[in-house]
């Protein structure tokens, strides 16, 4: 089934115009951020608006069907971050002064950093701290009701 205009742009709104796992902004995207199955079609997911999300190219690839993710503290399977059931500021924090990365501070957390790669620290070379250290110059990152780690932490 296709997901209609109508429902895109109300999980667009929702989300705030955000991906909702690495909270890069829309519109320093050079292109439309995707809807994201929560509970993946292949698993039996569904299109309703409560199984979606609104998410970034890289963030949809490297999540693709998985539901699980590793946490690195423990190595234990944990579900992935679902942004219909969790709160962001729960399970994230971006890095002190320069909110070039995300932290998992939370089993949770650390399972989907990881899997999603949130800060290229397995492909591309830090491609996405780059492009993030422009935006935090140009003022438009990271989103200013995101949490920060606090110094001496």
């Amino acid at each position: 089934m296709t997901i209609s205009n109508k429902l895109q742009q109300l999980v667009r709104q929702r989300a705030k115009y955000l991906c909702e796992y690495c909270h890069s902004p829309e519109f320093l995207s050079t292109s439309l951020l995707t809807i994201e199955h929560l509970l993946p079609q292949s698993l039996g997911g569904s299109d309703e608006i409560e199984n979606l999300a609104l998410a970034c190219r890289r963030c949809n690839e490297r999540r693709y069907n998985f539901i699980v993710g590793i946490d690195t503290e423990t190595q234990e399977e944990i579900p992935l971050f679902n942004p219909r059931q969790q709160p962001w500021a729960e399970h994230f924090i971006w890095t002190t002064a320069d909110g070039i990365k995300i932290l998992g501070i939370t089993p949770t957390g650390r399972a989907t950093c990881n899997r999603l790669d949130f800060n290229d620290e397995f492909h591309n070379d830090g491609f996405i701290q780059k492009s993030r250290r422009f935006w935090v110059q140009g003022g438009w990152h990271p989103p200013s009701d995101d949490p920060r780690q606090k110094s001496g932490i």
